[in-house]
């Protein structure tokens, strides 16, 4: 038997035989390793060169969390400038509504001012009987259910806002500011706004010149 460590085969050169389990042939299996699916942020610290330290990692691993977190805050804004928006927009539809049905009615209304002076005129000759008097308490039942509301009485201190004065007619020592002596012809409002000015006698304190 040869003692040669280098023994030529049959089909090719020299083969040392006095090494043996030194590694993997030709024929052996090559070892898998597992790989993460996402090691992105890891590859990129990688790429710029320099040690991958610890923080590096944890910095990659917050980066979701804290876009998540920003992107949140971000849609709640959002969200909570679209309720204002809408709040606003709310209100403004609200009023506009309201204003539209003040205005009606207004328009309504105002035509028939000169019809309840006559029943207030009749009613003061003691002329609304009967059937008459039923159909004029039934309108004025209507149109303060549509929000028209009287005002006017003697003794109400004057204000420019909701009379008129036709006349001064002289002074009283018994008043102490300008004074509605008579009411010639009702005021109505609806709500705060004047449909019409109640048209007044008024009647000034003692020591008060008028013109």
């Amino acid at each position: 038997m040869s003692s040669d460590p280098f023994e030529t085969g049959p089909d090719g050169p020299p083969q040392d035989k006095s090494v043996s389990g030194g590694g993997p042939g030709p024929q052996d299996p090559v070892p898998h390793i597992e790989v993460p699916d996402d090691i992105s942020g890891i590859d990129n610290l990688l790429e710029e060169g320099g040690p991958l330290e610890p923080q590096d990692v944890a910095e990659v691993e917050a980066d979701p969390l804290t876009a998540a977190l920003q992107e949140a805050a971000e849609r709640t804004a959002d969200l909570q400038r679209l309720q204002a928006e809408f709040l606003n927009y709310k209100r403004r539809v609200d009023r506009d509504r309201d204003l539209v049905r003040e205005n009606a009615v207004f328009a309504v209304l105002t035509p028939m001012l000169d019809v309840l002076d006559n029943i207030d005129r009749a009613r003061e000759a003691g002329e609304v009987e009967g059937g008459f008097k039923g159909v004029a308490e039934q309108l004025e039942r209507i149109v303060a259910n549509l929000g028209l509301t009287r005002y006017g009485v003697p003794g109400d201190p004057f204000d420019p806002q909701l009379h008129e004065a036709l006349s001064h007619v002289g002074t009283d020592p018994e008043v102490a500011v300008p004074t509605c002596q008579h009411i010639a012809k009702a005021g109505y409002r609806i709500g705060d706004r004047v449909v019409r000015a109640a048209q007044v006698l008024v009647v000034d304190p003692v020591g008060t010149e008028t013109d």
